[in-house]
């Protein structure tokens, strides 16, 4: 089943939750790669790849790109990303995220079978380019 996009119209508070852009300096270099990559490329991208009718939803696009993009700039398994993704309010800005979260966003398993999905989808030049944007910011 194809991932749920998120809302492009302004972000309701929640009463409990820290609002990542509260937190953060938009002049960090994660800041500034989560706002000038194009992630609706790799949503288009993956598209074809994703059940309309069958199967659990999919995971966010963005989160597993993101994920991805830090596992191999920081040379991490995928369970010491997922687990640092949690310690830090930038990774989760870069991911998609909204509020700062205390659980990990998925299970590091997950990471393995988005990449088989990658490679059917032919997105492993895309998610290059975004590991080498990030390594210029």
């Amino acid at each position: 089943m194809k991932p749920k996009k998120r809302g492009k119209g302004p972000v309701q508070s929640a009463m409990f939750k820290v609002c990542l852009k509260e937190i953060i300096s938009e002049e960090h270099p994660l800041a500034k790669l989560a706002d000038t990559v194009e992630w609706e490329v790799f949503e288009e991208k993956l598209g074809p790849t994703f059940s309309e009718e069958s199967g659990r939803p999919g995971l966010p696009v963005r989160l597993m790109v993101g994920l991805h993009y830090l596992k191999h700039t920081y040379s991490l398994s995928d369970e010491a990303v997922v687990e640092r993704w949690v310690e830090n309010p930038y990774w989760q800005y870069l991911c998609g995220g909204i509020f700062f979260e205390h659980k990990p966003p998925i299970d590091p398993s997950s990471m393995s079978r988005w990449r088989d999905r990658l490679k059917r989808a032919g997105l492993e030049d895309l998610l290059k380019d975004t590991i080498r944007a990030g390594l210029r910011e």
